[in-house]
């Protein structure tokens, strides 16, 4: 089926082999191995670290280029057909890198992948413990690039770093540019501050919103208020932010709460967040939705509309999109 893919970190897109070769063009050696090691499972602060670690390797707008053509490939293999791609801006400014240009390397290394069917818009990502000045920077960059494919602005990083009353300026701003608006919230933090992201800040996505399971009127405001919560399993999983939300040790994929808030009418979509630093796979992720949550094929049909639908699209492009994905599901029906 033709796919979405709504929650994916560009950055986080950067395979072992490939991270290799961004070293070493740098002057460094390091191996498969030591990458692997870096992105093995562990707790969230781990996650950052890793995350931190492999983004040093992008120095030029020519390393953002070859981490998009990866990507891009990836995504094809993949049957996604459309993307919004998260840049980490608030990384590159604060490593004193020309944003504007690294993003013109990226625009233009994804421009070759539409005429094989896939198309890839963008969303600015601010990090939050870096505070409210750097998240202006990186606003005010997105509001400049908005003719050039940057349909929304974000806020990720720790959570837990500074309160979500902060940045209510900087969202405010990012709406009257005409850009989305999401926040990874919820991840290891409190069902609380989900619903406080959404107030505050004006989101109509939430990246993660995993602690939503833990309180039912939260759930309740986000199925009334059809706020889209993007779900990431397996990134839950090694992270350790689904064990945290259910108070053990460690979690399953088994544990996660997608099939409840499907079941309780919340728009969901079903991403990868960092595929290659949590070794996953979208194709991986929907199998694991039936095989291990219980999920059927008509609700798993379902949840790839809603990656359409919550987009942002134009509702022009949200009907042709809905309408191949309901031919495709017609003809493997009738296969």
């Amino acid at each position: 089926m033709p796919k979405t893919e709504l929650h994916l970190h560009l950055e986080g897109s950067i395979e072992p082999p490939t991270a290799v070769r961004l070293a070493a063009r740098h002057g460094i050696v390091i191996s498969e191995e030591e990458v692997r090691a870096r992105y093995a499972p562990g707790d969230f602060a781990k996650f950052l670290d890793a995350f931190k670690w492999v983004t040093s390797f992008l120095r030029t707008p020519a390393d953002y280029a070859l981490i998009t053509e990866r990507l891009a490939e990836y995504l094809l293999a993949q049957n996604v057909v459309y993307a919004e791609v998260t840049l980490s801006v608030g990384v590159m400014i604060l490593r004193k890198q020309d944003a504007l240009a690294n993003f013109a390397a990226i625009r233009e290394a994804s421009r070759k992948y539409e005429s094989r069917g896939l198309r890839i818009q963008w969303i600015f990502d601010a990090v939050r413990q870096f505070g409210l000045a750097a998240a202006e920077e990186v606003v005010q960059l997105a509001a400049q690039c908005v003719r050039e494919g940057v349909v929304a602005f974000g806020i990720g990083g720790d959570e837990l770093a500074l309160p979500a009353k902060d940045f209510v300026s900087v969202y405010d701003r990012a709406g009257a540019a005409g850009l989305g608006r999401l926040i990874h919230v919820g991840e290891i933090g409190t069902a609380a501050s989900v619903r406080e992201a959404v107030e505050l800040l004006g989101v109509t996505r939430i990246g993660h919103g995993i602690a939503a399971m833990n309180d039912g009127s939260v759930m309740d405001f986000l199925a009334e208020h059809e706020i889209t919560l993007e779900l990431c399993p397996t990134s839950n999983i090694r992270t350790g932010a689904l064990a945290c939300q259910i108070g053990k040790p460690s979690a399953r994929i088994e544990d996660h709460p997608l099939k409840m808030f499907f079941e309780r009418n919340i728009p969901i979509v079903i991403s990868t967040d960092d595929p290659a630093m949590f070794e996953i796979a979208l194709l991986q992720e929907y199998a694991h939705a039936q095989s291990a949550m219980g999920m059927t094929a008509a609700s798993l049909l379902r949840i790839a509309e809603m990656g359409f639908e919550n987009a942002f699209l134009s509702f022009q492009d949200v009907l042709a999109y809905s309408k191949s994905l309901r031919d495709a599901a017609s003809n493997i029906g009738s296969a």
